[in-house]
C-alpha cells in the first residue's frame, strides 16, 4: 500500500505491505477516503479500522457506596 495523508500540517507518505492478513479499506466518497487518526493507525497495523471508536467517558462517583 501506498498512502499519501494530510496530517494538517503537511503531507505524509506511506508505504506498508502486511506480511499476514489484508487491509480493510473503508468506502470511498467522492474519490476521498475519510479517516481518524486512529483508524489511519489501526489500518497501518493491519486491524479492523471499523472496531476503532473514541474513548468512552467514565461516570465519576458522587459518593461512596
Amino acid at each position: 500500500m501506498k498512502l499519501v495523508f494530510w496530517d494538517g500540517t503537511g503531507l505524509c507518505l506511506f508505504a506498508k505491505r502486511l506480511e499476514d492478513g489484508a487491509f480493510r479499506w473503508p468506502a470511498i466518497e467522492d474519490g476521498v477516503i475519510r479517516l481518524s487518526a486512529a483508524q489511519l493507525s489501526a489500518l497501518l497495523e493491519g486491524l479492523d479500522w471499523r472496531r476503532v471508536h473514541e474513548a468512552r467517558e467514565t461516570a465519576t462517583p458522587l459518593e461512596a457506596g
